[in-house]
């Protein structure tokens, strides 16, 4: 798919969200390497030790925290180019009629409510011009179209529900320019996944990377692998 991208972010302004370990430290490493503004989301922003970052505090289950995470940076750069939802939890792993109501909570807000209520804080600075990215880490275990076997109920369908948020933003807003895209990053070796999965956060971080360069007019509202589209 030949796809217009920038080649550089200077000038932009990226947030990332769980950017201080894992996976949202690299794509906020290597969104800072095209030169972006990049601001890493953290509960604990001392935890963001890289010089090319700018700490910011976020916890995607505080509301306050959102909110406030993104007036900052509204009045410190004065946009928002880029938001990537990055931050998740794996869950329990149990059947779902053995699990506690509030374990499926803690999952849902996590990963489903916390990228809502985010986008919807950052949505005016992501508009303000066209182009404006989303992209939502979601995960191959919330496909519909690839079948889900059992387990991980929350984590699933937290997931499934995160596509449904990316098509929703593409359907509201993708006339007004924002381009939104959920990506499967792979099985990537993390602390939520452990040392024995088959990719690095670098090859994990690939795709995320490359949909936060589209320029305007740029694919949106699509689930994607490996720079493919693939089934929602």
């Amino acid at each position: 798919m030949d796809i217009d991208r920038y080649d550089s972010l200077d000038g932009q302004v990226a947030l990332v969200t769980g950017a201080n370990r894992g996976l949202g430290a690299e794509i906020a490493a290597e969104l800072a390497e095209l030169d972006a503004t990049v601001y890493a989301g953290a509960r604990r922003p001392n935890d963001v030790t890289a010089d090319d970052l700018h700490p910011v505090e976020l916890d995607v289950t505080n509301d306050e925290s959102m909110r406030t995470a993104v007036e900052r940076i509204d009045e410190e750069a004065g946009r928002l180019d880029v938001l990537v939802n990055n931050a998740g939890i794996g869950g329990p792993s149990a059947v779902l009629h053995r699990l506690e109501p509030r374990d499926i909570d803690a999952v849902f807000d996590v990963n489903l409510r916390g990228p809502t209520i985010l986008t919807r804080f950052a949505l005016p600075l992501l508009l303000d011009r066209p182009g404006g990215r989303v992209v939502n880490l979601s995960s191959g275990m919330g496909a519909l179209g690839e079948g889900m076997s059992g387990g991980s109920a929350p984590y699933r369908i937290s997931k499934t529900g995160l596509n449904g948020l990316t098509a929703s933003l593409h359907g509201e807003y993708g006339d007004d320019g924002l381009l939104a895209n959920a990506v499967c990053p792979g099985w990537v070796r993390t602390d939520m996944v452990g040392p024995g999965a088959s990719r690095s956060p670098a090859e994990g971080a690939d795709t995320p990377v490359w949909l936060a360069t589209f320029r305007p007019g740029s694919p949106s509202g699509r689930f994607w692998r490996d720079r493919h589209v693939i089934d929602w």
